[in-house]
């Protein structure tokens, strides 16, 4: 019975007796007995329930409430009820529909819970969409160390070499020629017959092993509760492999330590300026503010941090619908800059506000150059909180500590942009500029001249960001005065292949190809010349970069001591470079 509504639903007339109720609801349910309970399917043969033959032409009910109602219209109910009875009934179950949803509801996929009485097809395990390429890593040797530093001693020039500072000597004699041999220190000169002694140059170097490590934890409700669609503890553990290779390699090219020898902080930027103008081309004008802007600005270090902020700039003017033009002189080392803008006034070193350029309409890189200008376009902030990651603060000399991301710590080493573009890199050429669309690639052959002229380097390859390889290729095909020729191959069907890259630059000094190769993490803007080896019989160098460890990448897995798996990586060691003087780079190249 639990099927039917109660006999007081049914019957609401408060002037039957419960006996009465009680017989009516007998004889309704006596009646539903020898209706029929279900539908035929077209073309099945017809049987008989409770001595009635059932019409399958005829449409059925769909709700229960649509069942209950049909059941009334039975002939025997009609009969068996009587008029009176069967108007209350009528009435009844009109009135339960509105009262009794259940009974007018279908089970569909919102009904009778809004998300549906559906299995929920989740597929397993988590997709990994995370980009882990680690080039340097891969390529540069790893070799073991002890102790807390890492030391080595060079032969810079001798005699000949035309390197290290050590000049020519002419090595004719006669037989009288004599040549002071006085042992050094000694207070005699001792002349001898004999050709005139060689020079040599040297140094020594000391490079701090550094200790490394990231860490990452899975409670144990995120663990257990994963079970059966993704083992959390696995995935943490392979997520702080990738995480910690990574970030060598992010060292390997970015770092920049403050120990002995290291490269150091980076200073601010100077010369700021700023000029409006009509915007043109694809520039967009700006379009949220106008009047008057004050700026500062950083130098960056790659990803890792930036320079102190230059002191703010003097009123620059400009109108809604104009662009600005912010230009700044780049210290040696600084991979680009980015821009603070205040439309406030203030004591410096501090604005009324200060917010960093963001725009992400109008520009490339959403508000960071890599070289000597950046154009302010599109929308800029104008309220908020001035981003932590970036504390203003006027001078240019002293460093921001690592917590406020400065662009130097102590407990980093000079990666890979360090040595190529440091004091010591053997040629850097800041273009400022666009590649030339009249002798393409000539800002390489003017690093290449420069390396052999100083050392003989002739480079093994080109790091560039992906769209500075772009620039040149399309440099390279546009260029109306190039002697390059391209031809559009067809197969033998229907398609055709369209494009060109530059894959290589033949060195116009030595002969030899260097090879373009895109490094995934270099800041636009910035180009390495790199030579693997150096080009000379018996060095002792078999590689001019080399990492080394005196504990080389290890995984630790924590006592468990609360309700987690906790895990972390650690190493220990350096990055050395044996000969910066063969390495170059092309910095200042203007994206398009």
């Amino acid at each position: 019975m639990s099927g039917y509504p109660k006999v007081e639903e049914l019957f609401s007339d408060h002037t039957l007796t419960p006996a009465a109720r009680s017989e009516r609801f007998d004889r309704y349910t006596a009646a539903l007995a020898g209706a029929p309970m279900r539908v035929l399917e077209r073309g099945e043969l017809p049987h008989t329930n409770g001595g009635q033959r059932i019409d399958f032409t005829t449409s059925q009910p769909t709700s229960p409430l649509g069942m209950l109602q049909k059941a009334a219209q039975s002939p025997d109910l009609v009969k068996s009820l009587g008029a009176e009875a069967l108007a209350s009934l009528t009435a009844t179950l009109a009135t339960l529909g509105t009262q009794i949803p259940d009974l007018v509801k279908d089970i569909t996929t919102s009904s009778p819970v809004s998300t549906g009485l559906v299995a929920y097809d989740l597929e397993a395990p988590a997709k990994m969409l995370t980009p882990k390429p680690t080039p340097l890593r891969n390529r540069i040797p790893r070799r073991p160390g002890i102790g807390l530093n890492r030391q080595y001693k060079r032969i810079t020039g001798f005699t000949g070499t035309g390197t290290g500072g050590v000049g020519v000597i002419r090595p004719g004699i006669t037989d009288t020629t004599q040549n002071d041999f006085k042992m050094s220190g000694a207070s005699n000169s001792q002349f001898w017959g004999r050709g005139p002694k060689i020079s040599y140059a040297g140094d020594s170097a000391t490079v701090p092993y550094i200790q490394f490590s990231l860490s990452d934890e899975v409670n144990w409700s995120a663990q257990f509760a994963g079970q059966g669609y993704q083992d959390v503890r696995a995935l943490s553990r392979n997520a702080l492999l990738w995480s910690s290779m990574l970030m060598e390699e992010r060292v390997m090219l970015y770092g920049r330590g403050t120990g002995s020898g290291y490269a150091g902080i980076l200073a601010a930027p100077t010369g700021v300026s700023g000029t409006a103008r009509s915007a043109t081309g694809s520039e967009v004008g700006i379009v949220n503010a106008s009047a008057n802007m004050y700026v500062r600005v950083v130098a960056e270090s790659g990803d890792f941090g930036v320079s102190q902020a230059t002191a703010a700039t003097g009123a620059i003017a400009f109108t809604a619908g104009q662009v600005v033009d912010i230009t700044y002189t780049l210290p040696a080392g600084a991979t680009g800059a980015r821009v603070f803008i205040s439309q406030a006034a203030g004591a410096d070193p501090g604005d009324a506000a200060r917010f960093l350029y963001t725009a992400t309409v109008g520009t490339i890189f959403g508000g960071r150059s890599g070289y000597n200008k950046l154009t302010i376009q599109g929308t800029f902030n104008t309220s908020g909180t001035v981003p932590t990651a970036y504390p203003l603060t006027a001078g240019g000399t002293a460093n921001l500590t690592a917590a406020d991301g400065g662009s130097a710590v102590a407990a980093e080493y000079d990666g890979i942009l360090a040595y190529c573009t440091g004091a010591n890199a053997g040629a850097v050429s800041k273009i400022n500029g666009t590649f030339s669309t009249t002798n393409p690639g000539t800002e390489y052959q003017t690093v290449f001249a420069s390396l052999f002229d100083a050392v003989k380097a002739s480079p093994d390859r080109i790091l560039m960001a992906g769209r500075d390889r772009k620039q040149l290729s399309d440099t390279i095909k546009g260029s109306a005065n190039s002697n390059y020729g391209i031809r559009l191959m067809q197969d033998d069907v229907s398609g055709l292949t369209l494009g060109s890259v530059a894959v290589g630059i033949f060195n116009e000094v030595t002969g030899q190809e260097c090879a373009i190769e895109v490094h995934p993490w270099l800041p636009q803007g910035n180009s390495l010349v790199l030579s693997d080896n150096l080009p000379i019989p018996d060095t002792n160098v078999d590689s001019i970069f080399a990492a080394v460890n005196v504990q080389d990448m290890m995984g630790v897995d924590w006592p468990v001591n609360q309700f987690a798996y906790e895990s972390s990586s650690y190493w220990f060691g350096t990055l050395v470079c044996y000969a910066p003087a063969w390495l170059g780079a092309v910095v200042g190249i203007q994206a398009v």
